[in-house]
């Protein structure tokens, strides 16, 4: 017998509604929904950015649910700072103020709506509260007073129909954050350093981790994803510049793109304390792109900003976006760091998106050695990005790290040619930008592939120090060091890369490294776990089931070894001899011979 006891939870309610909304439609009713619809966007906007869910609306009312009150509050101070810019620039006819009421507690799910009297005193809370402003119960007040840096004003204990004990109120100056907000949002950073700096209870020796999960596309036009893609990577990039706290990996804040998210679990997962949150709307030539910062530990929102502006200042944003960042994660940095910290920019914006474009079919390419569709979709778009402008460093260096993949995979149709486009393209993307990690790896994986570890490993190590929380310089300098044969360093390297990269959908290629490492070392079990997480991830990977064939070979497993072997050179019809395994494999190496070793133990029988 099924249970049919109504569902209860706890939630924060947001009730708001426009001021005056029946004089308006009585004077125009056509101005007035016009006015409407163009505010409903502002407060929606504000509401879906910070995890609420609208449930209710009729005319000119909203009714939203949030998970978290700090939530609701930011999110109505933040359309109630919007509508008052917005009021600002229009004509007094088509201004509109609403009214916010806001209360934590308990109400009754029944499909997708709530009841009870947690929405009740929300919405009598909102009757309560000035045009323009925010009025809040004793219970949510309670909540957040400590948690946000905002001066609330006891209202008293209000009377409200059919709720049987007075409500204890408060409410929040909307003016108050009005004066916060002005034509420069970095100057509005510094005016409130003090106010929201994080006093982090981490030693600097291990400074706390910082996330950025992937922007919001606020557009409504799913074509727009590479673009507010980009701008994240972007500041992820930006972030990771600071040297001063470890900034997760991209591909790893990117596995959560498109989730329903618990911001304490994804900070768990990725093993960091700061998550930053944000969307982008894009439309004709404007941009609004808004950005928050949460101590996801301590589950306190830090810090809120929104930027809106044209196409032609997205660089600028993205700038401010990211100092403001920095500056409440290790507020020290400034002076000369600052300085150094600047990025070469494009010069032409339809080059940038191009490269955009190449970018999203990077990272969205398949793995395996049949299928290098999404590598010259990629390639087709950074060389339209160059010749559109001739100046973007980071298409020269994927344009190379594209070759090296085409080399991993046997899709290069002329090896030697491959080679010497990588260097050829990374030299380039280094000239243009000396201090750019992805043109240094570009030309650290043309000298791997060349055999030459010296160079490779000098390259790799510039791009770690301009870069340390760039995960794939860590990666590229463990690997090169794996095959240089200094595994143990190598190892320390690659375990560190794991750690900014804890779920990264490429993980696979930090396990191939780490079976680098521990094969040289001679620790098989080791090594063999490593290759079959990276299988777990992309099981037709050639070489990396050649790797587990020779892993199996040295542990003496038996028919476990002569199948995995059997798969490889199933793959691999053509290596007959040693000398073709060598062919193949990457010049100089010190993992050569152990790797040939281990698939003779495994039962492969080489041609003399």
């Amino acid at each position: 017998m099924t249970d049919s006891k109504p569902r209860r939870k706890l939630a924060a309610i947001l009730a708001a509604d426009v001021v005056g909304f029946s004089r308006m439609m009585g004077e125009n009713e056509d101005r007035t929904l016009s006015n409407l619809k163009a505010c409903r966007s502002i407060t929606d906007e504000s509401i879906t950015a910070n995890h609420g869910r609208i449930f209710g609306s009729a005319g000119d009312s909203i009714i939203a649910e949030f998970a978290s009150p700090v939530d609701a509050v930011v999110a109505a101070t933040d359309f109630q700072r919007s509508l008052k810019q917005r009021n600002e620039e229009v004509d007094k006819e088509n201004r509109m103020e609403f009214r916010v009421g806001l209360n934590l507690g308990d109400v009754i799910v029944e499909g997708e709506n709530l009841y009870g009297d947690g929405v009740n005193v929300a919405a009598r809370l909102e009757a309560l509260a000035e045009p323009g402003g925010i009025s809040l119960s004793g219970k949510f007040h309670e909540e957040i007073c400590r948690k946000l840096d905002m001066t609330f004003t006891s209202t008293g204990e209000q009377e409200m129909k059919n709720i049987h004990h007075p409500v204890p109120t408060y409410k929040i100056e909307i003016s108050e954050f009005s004066k916060q907000t002005s034509q420069n949002p970095s100057e509005d950073s510094e005016k409130r350093e003090n106010a929201f700096q994080i006093q982090s209870e981490e030693s600097d020796k291990n400074p706390p981790s910082i996330a950025v999960l992937p922007f919001k596309n606020m557009s409504g036009d799913p074509e727009q994803d590479y673009f507010v893609d980009g701008i994240t990577e972007d500041i992820i990039t930006n972030l990771s510049l600071w040297r001063t706290f470890p900034v997760i990996s991209r591909n790893s804040s990117f596995t959560f793109k498109d989730k329903s998210l618990n911001l304490k679990e994804v900070a768990n997962d990725l093993g960091a304390r700061y998550i930053v949150e944000g969307s982008v709307r894009k439309g004709g030539n404007r941009l609004r792109i808004t950005a928050q910062l949460i101590d996801a530990q301590g589950d306190h929102h830090l810090w809120s900003e929104k930027w809106d502006r044209t196409i032609e200042d997205i660089f600028d944003v993205q700038d401010e976006v990211s100092e403001a960042i920095a500056r409440r994660v290790a507020p020290s940095v400034t002076g000369n760091e600052l300085k150094r910290l600047s990025r070469i920019r494009p010069k032409n914006l339809s080059a940038w998106e191009e490269y955009l474009q190449g970018l999203k079919s990077y990272n969205d390419r398949n793995y395996s050695d049949t299928d290098n569709q999404g590598l010259r979709e990629a390639c087709r778009h950074f060389e339209k990005a160059i010749s559109l402008d001739e100046t973007l460093s980071d298409a020269y260096a994927y344009l190379a790290l594209c070759g090296f993949w085409d080399l991993v995979h046997f899709t290069s149709e002329d090896s030697k040619a491959t080679l010497e486009m990588m260097k050829n393209r990374g030299r380039k993307a280094e000239t243009l930008n000396p201090e750019n990690p992805l043109a240094l790896i570009g030309l650290a994986a043309h000298y791997f592939f060349s055999g030459d570890f010296v160079n490779a490993i000098n390259h790799a190590e510039k791009a770690v120090n301009y870069n340390p929380s760039y995960a794939l310089s860590l990666w590229w300098l463990g690997l090169i060091q794996a095959h240089a044969g200094k595994f143990q360093e190598a190892e320390t390297v690659i375990l560190k890369a794991l750690e900014l990269s804890p779920v990264d959908p490429e993980i696979e290629r930090i396990y191939g490294a780490l079976y680098c490492s521990y094969l040289g070392q001679k620790k098989y079990t080791e090594a063999l776990e490593a290759s079959d997480k990276a299988l777990q991830y992309h099981p037709n990977q050639g070489h990396m089931i050649g790797w587990r064939a020779a892993a199996l070979g040295h542990l003496e497993a038996g028919e476990t070894a002569k199948a995995a072997v059997e798969r490889y050179l199933e793959m691999r019809p053509n290596l007959k001899t040693r000398d073709d395994f060598r062919k193949i494999f990457v010049p100089n190496s010190m993992l050569t011979e152990p790797i040939i070793e281990g698939l003779i133990k495994a039962g492969w029988q080489p041609e003399s």
